[in-house]
């Protein structure tokens, strides 16, 4: 029976293997990279000011009730369905009948390697930013023990730059981000060929070039929007950061541009938490740097 169910699983993908496999393509090109490429530089706009960072994120939450629908829609439901089908390919439920010619074999198994890497690192990053669902008894008892949903979009930068100082998150989220610009500027040139945008070996070639320095840029793009962030979570540039989103925040409650939401904004209680954290580490570097004069 088993047999019998698997060998229909089979043959449907290999039926449609022709339709699967471009719609697998273009779902990572429109609209999971380009929403990629969009929240990278969102994300670096930090490096501008937290003010500006904020000022982005509440345009994106200015679709109120249609951010649920359009999140789900234009980046779940198409990162899931890039992932399952990629998932599916890499462990062989559908038939390799694409044949590369100029293709080098260390890039077919690097695309494969990082679409695993990027899968697993942006379901780790939602959680850890997002908590993955909203419902309170969810946000409660799991995510919240767990250290998840530390982003509050009212206080953008401060709340992503505290989340952000553990040594291990900034170790995977560097991990993750070169593994989602590396696949995405290598599935453009594979894009290319699954297509038959360029075939021969000149034109492969040139495209390579070309998908070489979109990854570069998304790359510095990239960290230059983490490092950004995480900067903004301690110091003197945490303080600056909340002074300016507590302003922003103020003002348009003010203007009624937004509903006041103490759900999405950082609570004192968290504030006076990480102030104390950034004490005990000053008194800690200040004990360490006494014991080595001794």
């Amino acid at each position: 029976m088993d047999s019998q169910a698997n060998s229909s699983t089979q043959s449907f993908l290999a039926r449609n293997d022709f339709l699967i496999r471009r719609l697998h393509s273009l779902s990572g090109l429109i609209p999971v990279g380009a929403f990629m490429v969009v929240h990278l530089m969102v994300n670096a706009s930090v490096l501008e000011s937290p003010a500006a960072f904020q000022k982005n994120v509440y345009s994106i939450h200015g679709l109120g009730s249609l951010l649920p629908v359009v999140e789900w829609v234009f980046i779940f439901i198409p990162i899931l369905f890039h992932a399952i089908v990629g998932v599916v390919i890499v462990a062989g439920g559908m038939p390799n009948n694409n044949q590369y010619r100029y293709a080098a074999n260390y890039r077919y198994t690097l695309q494969r390697a990082t679409g695993m890497l990027a899968f697993f690192f942006i379901m780790a990053h939602v959680f850890h930013m997002h908590g993955w669902f909203h419902a309170d008894v969810w946000l409660e008892n799991v995510v919240h023990p767990l250290g998840g949903a530390q982003f509050k979009p009212f206080n953008a930068a401060s709340t992503a730059g505290l989340a952000l100082q553990g040594y291990v998150w900034v170790a995977v989220y560097v991990i993750g981000v070169l593994a989602c610009v590396y696949h995405l500027a290598n599935g453009v040139w594979t894009m290319g060929i699954t297509w038959g945008v360029w075939t021969s070996a000149a034109a492969q070639a040139r495209a390579s070039a070309v998908c070489s320095v979109l990854g570069v840029l998304l790359a510095v793009v990239g960290m230059g929007a983490l490092f950004g962030i995480r900067a903004s979570g301690s110091g003197e540039k945490l303080e600056q950061a909340i002074q300016a989103e507590d302003q922003m925040y103020e003002s348009k409650v003010a203007s009624g541009e937004v509903k006041a939401n103490e759900h999405k904004r950082r609570h004192e209680e968290e504030a006076e938490k990480s102030e104390s954290e950034d004490d005990l580490a000053a008194l800690e570097d200040q004990s360490a740097g006494a014991t080595q004069r001794e």
